[in-house]
């Protein structure tokens, strides 16, 4: 699965709950470079309740005066939708999962055959939904937004023993937008040694650079929101991407990729043809038969045909041979070799 890195579209809630847009954006997301699509599988029965005390409203600027359950009534897919969306991105030519938050979620899901199974950041406390998604016995994606250590450790330990067949972790900041200075991206490679698993990102800042970074860290999945405009009001679109940024970034990423490549010591081919540039031994000043060679008629200079600066020592105080013209590169067989000390009787 992870020959390079895996990049998702997440169109969530962007579709605003037009299936031609949604359609479109499956099409946007492929020819932007992605590997897969992603929509997300709930109803706003599924998630709440309809209740409009102080428990359930909404405090956040950009979902305000609304409850949970008018704004998951917004942002939901249709789930009379999800037969039709699978055939759309098959068409395309990009993988289509979604992310699964109840039983029946899965069960829909597994009709469809999807590959994987995705388990949001705030679910990943819901060890029963964990250990019923990994029963599939498909690899198993867990965002880990909010999550300690212990709980990523109890999710990944519920998914191992109901038989995920791979577990993939992503780093996430549940916040929306979420703020750079809190990304901690470090922690992608101690997660990887922590718990044994493949690690990407979960992306929710604005803009492009982070996930670039967590590539150089060694995340092996990038999942970002797409959005066809963001002057298209949805609950998502205001921490999402457009298609010019989201082709960017997948471009970005590939180059990163290849510029990562691996541990590697000396030339490179392209340096072959530059060697010829280091510096070297060369004589400065015209040097005669038997004179001294000295910091004033030797030097190191560029390019590299004579001796390696590092035999200077070695060099000075020795005789030349023969006569040496200024701007010849030293070699061996125009110095005399060292005198030998003779050892006190």
């Amino acid at each position: 699965m992870f020959d390079r890195v895996f990049i998702v579209a997440e169109i969530s809630a962007n579709h605003a709950q037009d299936f031609e847009k949604a359609v479109r954006m499956i099409k946007k997301a492929k020819a932007c470079g992605a590997d897969a699509v992603k929509f997300q599988t709930y109803t706003p029965d599924t998630l709440t309740i309809n209740s409009n005390n102080s428990f359930f409203r909404i405090k956040h600027p950009n979902w305000k005066d609304a409850t949970l359950y008018q704004l998951y009534k917004r942002a939901h897919t249709p789930w009379e939708w999800f037969k039709r969306l699978k055939k759309a991105a098959d068409e395309a030519g990009v993988m289509f999962f979604s992310t699964s938050f109840d039983r029946r979620a899965v069960d829909l899901l597994e009709e469809l055959n999807v590959p994987v199974h995705k388990i949001a950041s705030f679910e990943l406390v819901d060890l029963p939904l964990i250990e019923y998604a990994a029963a599939t016995r498909k690899p198993l994606i867990l965002s880990t937004g909010m999550a300690t250590k212990a709980e990523i450790k109890e999710a990944v330990n519920t998914a191992k023993a109901a038989g995920a067949a791979e577990i993939v972790l992503l780093k996430c900041v549940s916040d929306y937008p979420a703020r750079i200075e809190e990304m901690n991206l470090k922690t992608i490679p101690h997660m990887q040694k922590t718990f044994k698993c493949p690690v990407g990102l979960s992306d929710h800042t604005l803009g492009t650079s982070v996930p670039i970074a967590a590539v150089s860290l060694g995340a092996v999945m990038i999942e970002k929101h797409l959005t066809l405009s963001r002057k298209l009001k949805t609950p998502d679109s205001f921490f999402s991407i457009e298609p010019g940024a989201f082709k960017e970034l997948i471009k970005s990423i590939r180059c990163a990729e290849k510029a990562l490549g691996h541990i590697h010591y000396g030339l490179t081919e392209g340096e072959k043809k530059n060697r010829i540039f280091r510096r070297s031994l060369f004589a400065v000043k015209d040097i005669k038969k038997g004179e001294r060679l000295s910091e004033e008629n030797i030097s190191s200079v560029r390019p590299a045909y004579g001796l390696s600066p590092k035999y200077a020592r070695d060099i000075l105080g020795r005789t030349a041979k023969k006569d040496i013209a200024r701007g010849t590169p030293l070699e061996w067989k125009l110095i005399s070799s060292p005198r030998l000390r003779r050892k006190a009787s």
